[in-house]
């Protein structure tokens, strides 16, 4: 097939383009996306694609039911190219391989439409393609459906969580728990730390609030709930915050009697004439606490400095 580039603000807008100038329907072309559009501080970056017109052999596949001798794999991916031409996704289903589990990628124009708000559209077009793939078998076999690898992304991100919270769950001697996840997502959580020593994992909750709780080793009390994960940030910027009124107090109080440890005893007191200025008496000198307690307390920083 022969390929033409077209550009645009989105990708969307970048395969109207394309298809209006070629004078083709979604159904009729193949689509390669080549670059996502997105804006930047300073200016934009275009979408790019490439489309070319499918042959004639090439729809009639897409559209034919699937042989009778098709594979499970087979079998999953036409069921897939079926669904999102129901849904009017513009993606490409591609078998990566088929044995003891079945690997499938999508690609897609828009993969947010694929993937959805962590991957929970993902999830659900997999748990389909399992039980496609698993129609009338006795044993079941196990399907991942992946977009733009997507999954080993998200898997880094929980490993490198999983670590976090376990150091942390050893550091304040507390249970931890996680936000709700997946029976997949959870399922990488307890691999993470089933080997990692000083902590111990456990489910708890239904479906679909079920969570992941990592216990220390050296939990010192076990009937405490456990700590949120997400609330490790907070709590840490409210104990920042706490300190910060501390020390704004100080600077307050400072401020009237001087800054950092300067003046801190009352500047306002007698001062003695020096001798053959020929005062008979001690003369006392007050400045405005108002004015010379700040200005004089700065003057002493400079003094150190």
């Amino acid at each position: 097939m022969n390929y033409t580039e077209f550009t645009g603000k989105t990708v969307d807008e970048a395969i109207e383009n394309g298809l209006k100038e070629l004078g083709l329907t979604a159904e009729q072309a193949d689509i390669r996306v080549l670059e996502e559009g997105k804006k930047k501080l300073f200016g934009s970056i275009k979408a790019r694609v490439e489309i070319a017109a499918k042959s004639e052999a090439e729809e009639k596949k897409v559209v034919a039911d699937c042989p009778a001798n098709a594979t499970d794999g087979e079998r999953t991916v036409a069921f897939l190219e079926g669904l999102f031409e129901l849904l009017n996704i513009t993606a490409c289903t591609e078998l990566v391989f088929e044995g003891d589990k079945v690997e499938i990628n999508v690609t897609a124009a828009n993969s947010t439409s694929i993937i959805g708000k962590h991957g929970a559209t993902l999830d659900a077009i997999q748990t389909l393609a399992g039980a496609v793939a698993n129609t009338g078998r006795d044993d079941y076999k196990r399907v991942v459906v992946d977009c733009e690898n997507y999954r080993e992304n998200r898997e880094t991100t929980l490993n490198k969580l999983a670590e976090n919270l376990a150091q942390k769950a050893i550091r304040l001697g507390k249970k931890i728990k996680l936000e709700p996840m997946n029976p997949y997502e959870r399922r990488i959580i307890h691999a993470a730390l089933s080997e990692r020593e000083g902590v111990s994992t456990q489910s708890e909750g239904k479906e679909p609030n079920r969570y992941i709780v990592v216990v220390p080793d050296n939990l010192e009390d076990p009937d405490a709930p456990a700590l949120p994960a997400r609330n490790e940030r907070n709590n840490r910027d409210r104990g920042y915050n706490r300190g910060r009124n501390g020390r704004g107090n100080d600077r307050r109080g400072n401020d009237r009697g001087g800054r950092n440890g300067f003046n801190k005893k009352p500047y306002n007191r007698d001062r003695k004439p020096s001798s053959g200025s020929g005062a008979t008496g001690g003369t006392t000198m007050k400045a405005s606490n108002d004015f010379f307690g700040i200005f004089l307390g700065n003057s002493g920083n400079n003094e150190e400095k």
